[in-house]
This record gives structure tokens, sequence and C-alpha cells, in this order.
């Protein structure tokens, strides 16, 4: 079973991913700030992380770079969420690294096939 962890930090954008990623049979992790995103980043392997751009304490841009940047974490596909889509921030994300750009508000079932293109493993 793939792994996702969602760095999100608006409740009910957090709880629909979590909902429809576990109803896709994905096993879930969540993070409602960017400081729990790190540590659950830092501890455990995932098999693909989406992370909000602009969260409390550390924001996504910072995540990407980490993950990107780690010798064994970098290969992990990395999509970025956010209500902003400023030229210069999608540019600098996809520069960072960034498998791909998904703008709020967003539809989950376009979001699921788009998931479903960087897990390797299909899960049904």
């Amino acid at each position: 079973m793939s792994k996702i962890l969602i760095a999100e930090d608006e409740v009910l954008m957090l709880k629909a991913l979590e909902f429809k990623l576990k109803k896709d049979g994905y096993q879930v992790d969540v993070a409602s700030d960017g400081r729990q995103a790190m540590d659950k980043v830092r501890e455990n392997t995932y098999d693909l992380i989406l992370t909000d751009i602009m969260m409390p304490f550390v924001g996504g841009m910072e995540i990407l770079s980490y993950i990107k940047n780690d010798p064994i974490k970098n290969a992990t596909p990395v999509l970025l969420i956010s209500a902003v889509g400023l030229e210069n921030i999608v540019l600098e994300g996809f520069r960072l690294g960034a498998d791909d750009f998904i703008y709020k508000p967003f539809n989950l079932n376009e979001l699921s096939v788009r998931i479903k293109r960087y897990i390797k493993q299909n899960v049904f």
C-alpha cells in the first residue's frame, strides 16, 4: 500500500484530502503545520507528499527543498498546493524540484488521477 503525507493547515481541506486518499486505498499521514510535516518527513518514507505552500512555522517550499536535497528522499514526488498562483511562486517551486503544482480550489477526483500518475503502484 502506497503511503502519502498531506501537509495542510486548513482543517476542512486536510480532512477532505485525507478522506479521499484513504478511500482511494492509500495509507495517509497528516500534518496540520509545516513543523509537523518536517518531523514526519524526517522520520518516515513516503511514496508521495502533498504540501500546502503557506503554512505556520515551516512553509511548503522549505519542506520541498529539504526533500529534494536529501539523497535518500529526493526521488519522492512532491505536489505543491496553493491558493496563490503567482508566476514567481510557481516557478520557484518547479526550480526547487516540485513535481506538480495544484491550485486551490481543486477537484478531488482530478487530484486523485494526478496522484496515480506519480505513484507507480496501482492501488484500488
